[in-house]
């Protein structure tokens, strides 16, 4: 078979063997499609497939399939990210500055703290989880900033599921993770910061703020059609200079979003490109995801690591929100309900991992441990959250 042909087989396996669980299986209460299609990646990489029949995965993913699947997959990445920053309301984020803020805090800081001791943990327990290129700290803060993401676009999309999106309690919800989003990305900014590159992020950030200043003027004066084709550039131009300048391409495309307005797009537009993001390119990241999955430390040892990290993911936002919850006098049951939604990980965990890994912060085993604790955190969220709004059911409609 031509390149061609194989490359065909290998998105058809893709498409296929993730939709065939959900839909058979009927899995979407506890794994939503996208998370089957997160864990079909894992299942098709080296770690499962390739040691199970390696004759095979070598002839479906060769290294020329593999190049080409990662191009896709980068730019995949790259717009759902765009995206991600589109929905950020900042300017409803700061109407209701105190309140947001003091939960966003806690929300980010309790479990980033718990995260970093599990970190700790992790680095003295043995070698096989450092990244070739990383000082001691980045590791640290690298994981335990992994332990505090709040994934906005997943955490909407469970919402929508659940049917509180609409809500103030759900607008409430997104403004806290949007928040924590901003200061994500500016946490790995910090990680990625690279001393011996500092004249060229220096250049990158000025030149960035003309730019941003420059591109607000013109989308004002676009059509909605016209705006989309003009965002689609200016993501182009931003990733490439994050890159240049040694951040990274998803740094740009986050920032990329951020300054543009969601009211340029149209929220309808823009949940219909997300969803058709979703639907027809990034399960080719999910599996490009799984392909770096590798057990380098022993199954056993990243399974614990991936353990660890769970715990202090999920009890550092649930303690974290309660801390915020006592200060502001909220219900008990609208605390937890609040901390479970947002100790969701998806697919920000999966690409805040990504960047540590390519940047040799952490290692594949690493990886793999943030992997599957984003995975496991995401598929407990409807279960976990599900009671919770029963009994909180009618305050809520009360309050739409």
């Amino acid at each position: 078979m031509n390149l061609t042909e194989i490359y065909l087989i290998a998105l058809a396996i893709i498409f296929a063997v993730p939709w065939l669980v959900w839909r058979v299986f009927r899995t979407d209460y506890w794994a939503p499609l996208v998370v089957v299609q997160i864990v079909g990646g894992i299942l098709l990489g080296p770690g499962v497939l390739g040691a199970v029949f390696p004759d095979y995965y070598a002839f479906v993913f060769k290294p020329d399939v593999i190049l080409a699947l990662n191009g896709v997959a980068w730019w995949a990445v790259m717009l759902f990210v765009f995206v991600a920053g589109l929905e950020l309301d900042l300017a409803q984020t700061w109407r209701n500055r105190a309140e947001s803020a003091v939960t966003a805090g806690f929300a980010l800081l309790v479990p980033m703290a718990f995260g970093c001791g599990a970190a700790a943990l992790l680095l003295w327990s043995g070698p096989g989880w450092a990244g070739e290129k990383a000082h001691t700290w980045q590791i640290v803060l690298g994981i335990g900033m992994g332990c505090a993401v709040t994934a906005l676009p997943i955490l909407a999309l469970l919402m929508e599921k659940i049917g509180i999106l609409r809500t103030p309690l759900g607008q409430r919800i997104l403004r806290y993770a949007s928040l924590d989003d901003v200061a994500i990305w500016g946490v790995l900014a910090l990680i990625l910061l690279d001393w011996a590159r500092i004249e060229r992020q220096a250049i990158f950030l000025v030149g960035f703020a003309f730019a941003a200043f420059l591109i607000r003027k013109l989308m004002a004066r676009l059509n909605e059609a016209d705006r989309w084709y003009v965002g689609l550039i200016w993501l182009a131009i931003i990733g490439f200079g994050a890159d240049w300048s040694g951040l990274h391409y998803m740094v740009g495309a986050f920032l990329a979003g951020v300054v543009l307005d969601a009211k340029w797009f149209g929220h309808e537009a823009m949940d219909r490109f997300r969803n058709t993001v979703l639907l027809t390119v990034m399960p080719v990241f999910f599996l490009s995801t799984g392909l770096r999955t590798q057990w380098d430390v022993g199954g056993l040892a990243v399974f614990g690591a991936a353990a660890l990290l769970l715990v202090a993911a999920t009890a550092g936002k649930i303690a974290g929100i309660s801390l915020a919850g006592r200060v502001l006098g909220w219900p008990r049951g609208e605390t937890a309900m609040i901390g479970w939604l947002l100790q969701t990980k998806g697919l920000i965990e999966i690409i805040f991992a990504n960047v540590l890994l390519d940047k040799g912060i952490i290692s594949n085993a690493a990886f793999t441990a943030l992997l599957l604790m984003a995975v496991t955190s995401t598929t407990l969220t409807v279960p976990m959250v599900t009671p919770l709004l029963k009994k909180l059911g009618a305050r809520v409609k009360a309050e739409a």
